[in-house]
């Protein structure tokens, strides 16, 4: 409810201790950040990779190329800067993960709890494409008893991770270990078997598969339909990825533009800037030669530099490369001239969207900019190809995706089963591999003829602790990376570890989001000890006469005290308060709690965790609703 500028809230529930851990509130597989954190911080490298791994079977990927939104929504944010927490997992992943060599940890880490307890019985079920979604559902279904064969249409499994992510942001060694360890579990690979060329879903079923996953992806960049479009040198950014990534270069010429405001974009024109010659990496002389004039990329966009989806990380990297940014430019012809491609004819765009949020750019046709170029790439969004469905299947699609009920990931057909980016178009990786989660666990029961839900297990706790010398001024440092120059002419991956010392005093900056202040007001006598303590200036007490101001809590009040129209504000004051406190900036100094005359404050930690469990039989064919 809203009060004066704050949002207030009264802490009566488990779902709003849970929030409190804003890190892990907003990973959608429920990563304990704040805890792997927090054990770098004290140097429990082991322990923080178990919780890194726990609920995430990409943990070492999700380590170098994870949207991150755990970072995004990081309480240090309010204070100053979020916590490196993408790069801190890298730096446990690095000593403990797969890519070590060694799959034993990645397998004793798992955390089987967010598994059904119901085993299944050596069922065979067909899991389609290899992508981070297909492979997820693998690792939970083989886990628990089902024999599971994936079925990828390339070459090398991994799907947008070897075929989109440019090399240089993530080793693919790594992804191979990442995916062997899932392999080493039990699950069946089978490559070059493309679905509708080679084997369909009738296909599927005929040869005894109980259930099918459909993990399929977008496999197809979008092309805006404007006139010189057709020209052989406008490419696909997703065809020019896979091959820049497979070591096959497109022919571009020296002068590129990207179009598209994205990181599929900046993966594009940063891939662009490299060399293309068979992953041959040219000398630093070479390299310098490149920013000043060997290559000329562009990245042309219809949103302002701070409407840019793409990450600042992304932007900051791609300049320092030599890429040039133009913001709020909309495409509006490719001009080629005697067959040849010439330039990129763009217009100014005012707005990208309407008063009500959609998108729905408008344009200053009058004020013109030819770009010079000799290729223009399109990275404006990814689209499917459904060309293997058959009716006959009965999987319905809806606006080019597979048509699913979003909270069990069912298609239209029974037996069939769909998520990530052909359910629910593109997102982060993360993402699909939350809803690949979800699908197993339906896989499940649709099997089983069970219901499994996800319920919490919670206790309070002492809490026992020390916050590192001058955590509440360490200032964010993002990990090393190699000069712009040396990786404008080398396909090295850019980012580097970090050292071990650096590590851990980034570690230490979190604010132990999972540390509370907890108030027993039968306790509290008004002394305002805490509010004149308070470093932050976060803590009040306030009266009932500003409370009031609300709504919510007016009826409150007026439920308590009866009519308040014969109190003047003094009186009000003094009949009731309220202690409010501003989550968004407390440090965890505890100073209230040390303060306290009566120990009505104290800090307390709140652990919790997610398990499934088995919630009665059903009829197997309802999980699917319009």
């Amino acid at each position: 409810m809203q009060n004066g500028f704050y949002q207030v809230r009264v802490p009566d529930s488990t779902d709003y201790w849970m929030e409190m851990v804003k890190c892990r509130h907003a990973c959608p597989v429920g990563t304990d950040a704040c805890g792997y954190v927090t054990a770098i911080g004290e140097g429990r490298y082991e322990e923080a990779y178990r919780m890194a791994r726990a609920t995430n079977p990409f943990a070492s990927i999700c380590g170098r190329v994870c949207g991150a939104p755990c970072e995004a929504n990081c309480r240090r944010g309010d204070v100053d800067a979020p916590v490196t927490i993408r790069p801190l997992k890298r730096f446990v992943t690095d000593r403990f993960g797969p890519e070590t060599g060694d799959y034993a940890m990645y397998r004793n880490a798992a955390d089987d709890r967010m598994l059904s307890p119901m085993r299944g019985d050596y069922e065979r079920i067909a899991v389609v494409g290899a992508g981070v979604s297909g492979l997820t559902v693998a690792h939970d279904l083989v886990k628990i008893g089902y024999q599971v064969t994936v079925f990828e249409a390339e070459t090398e499994p991994g799907g947008m991770l070897t075929a989109g992510v440019p090399i240089f942001r993530l080793p693919r060694d790594l992804v191979r270990h990442e995916i062997q360890a899932i392999l080493s579990l039990g699950v069946e690979l089978k490559c070059n078997l493309r679905l509708g060329r080679d084997f369909t879903i009738a296909s599927l079923r005929q040869e005894g598969y109980k259930a099918i996953f459909l993990g399929i992806g977008l496999p197809k960049g979008r092309k805006l339909n404007m006139p010189g479009a057709e020209n052989q040198n406008v490419v696909d950014g997703m065809d020019f990825l896979r091959a820049f990534n497979a070591g096959k270069p497109v022919p571009l010429g020296k002068r590129v533009v990207v179009i598209g405001g994205g990181n599929v974009a900046y993966d594009v024109a940063r891939s662009a800037v490299r060399p293309h010659d068979d992953h041959v990496a040219y000398d630093v002389a070479r390299s310098a030669l490149r920013l000043s004039g060997d290559k000329e990329v562009h990245v042309v966009c219809l949103e302002s530099r701070a409407e840019m989806p793409a990450d600042e990380l992304e932007v900051m990297e791609g300049a320092e490369e030599g890429i040039h940014l133009h913001n709020q430019r909309g495409p509006r012809e490719v001009l080629v001239t005697d067959g040849k491609l010439t330039a990129l004819r763009t217009v100014r765009c005012t707005a990208v969207f309407d008063a009500g949020g959609r998108f729905n750019p408008v344009f200053d046709e009058r004020q013109v900019e030819d770009i010079a170029a000799d290729s223009v790439i399109f990275a404006i969004g990814q689209t499917s190809d459904l060309a293997f469905l058959d009716p006959a299947d009965g999987v319905q699609s809806d606006r080019g995706l597979i048509k699913v009920n979003r909270e069990t990931y069912q298609t239209t057909a029974a037996d069939v089963f769909a998520c990530g980016d052909i359910a629910h178009g593109a997102r982060l990786f993360i993402d699909a591999i939350a809803s690949a989660q979800i699908a197993a666990r339906s896989m499940h029961d649709f099997l089983r003829g069970t219901r499994t839900e996800v319920v919490v297990r919670k206790q309070w706790k002492p809490a026992a602790y020390t916050m590192a010398d001058h955590w509440n001024v360490i200032g964010r440092e993002n990990p090393p990376a190699l000069t712009s120059e040396r990786r404008a002419g080398t396909l090295e991956i850019v980012e580097e570890p970090y050292a071990e010392a650096e590590a851990r005093r980034q570690a230490s900056r979190c604010l132990r989001c999972n540390i509370n202040t907890v108030f027993d007001t039968a306790k509290c006598v008004a002394c305002n000890g805490c509010v004149d303590v308070c470093p932050e200036d976060l803590i009040r007490l306030t009266g009932l006469s500003t409370l009031i101001e609300d709504a919510a809590w007016m009826e409150q009040a007026v439920e308590m005290f009866g009519d308040l129209s014969q109190y003047a504000p003094e009186e009000l004051d003094q009949l009731g308060a309220a202690m409010t406190k501003d989550e968004t900036t407390c440090i965890r100094c505890a100073l209230c709690a040390s303060r306290c005359p009566t120990a009505a404050i104290l800090m307390k930690e709140f652990e919790f965790h997610r398990e499934c469990v088995t919630v009665a039989a059903r009829n197997p064919k309802v999980l699917y609703t319009a």
